[in-house]
């Protein structure tokens, strides 16, 4: 596996994935993906991760090469924040339990910490355990849980509210 800059082209594969986790229901409140502009717009340009399964891309084998995406859109426009971000990860139902999560979330930590972020913060619903898990993994803490915040296809649901604050940007 390998990690690299997302890029424009690889938008089907992350939309793709995007609505694979939109159909589990514990991913995201969207009940759609974006079209590209969208997404491009509310996503910081700076750090967009894609993981690639490095043996179907040199074999041509797999039209799912594309393991995973991750990135980070900011909190707020007031400049005061410019510095905090949250956090989106998605892993192809094909990749999940791999250590792609893991890889990804690892990988963009280190970019945003590049790019000057001092705090990640994400939002994860509390059935989502193994994204609740990897963000424990990679130094998130949990900071509290928004009750009953959103609807999602009729039923209200709470948000585990977790931080990461970086050991080397703005300390």
């Amino acid at each position: 596996m390998s990690i690299r800059p997302l890029r424009p082209s690889d938008w089907g594969d992350v939309r793709r994935i995007f609505l694979e986790g939109i159909a589990t229901g514990n991913a995201t409140f969207e009940t759609e993906a974006p079209d590209w502009e969208t997404w491009d717009r509310s996503h910081r340009p700076d750090c967009r991760l894609l993981a690639r399964d490095d043996a179907a891309v040199a074999s041509a084998k797999s039209p799912y090469a594309v393991l995973g995406w991750a990135a980070l859109t900011r909190t707020s426009q007031r400049r005061a924040y410019e510095g905090v971000a949250e956090v989106s990860v998605y892993v192809a139902a094909a990749a999940r339990g791999r250590g792609v999560g893991r890889a990804l979330l690892e990988e963009l930590v280190r970019a945003s910490e590049a790019a000057g972020v001092w705090t990640l913060q994400a939002g994860i619903f509390p059935e989502n355990a193994a994204s609740l898990a990897i963000h424990s993994a990679c130094g998130f803490r949990s900071i509290g849980v928004r009750e009953r915040v959103a609807c999602l296809k009729g039923a209200w649901r709470d948000v585990v509210l977790l931080e990461r604050r970086s050991a080397s940007v703005g300390v």
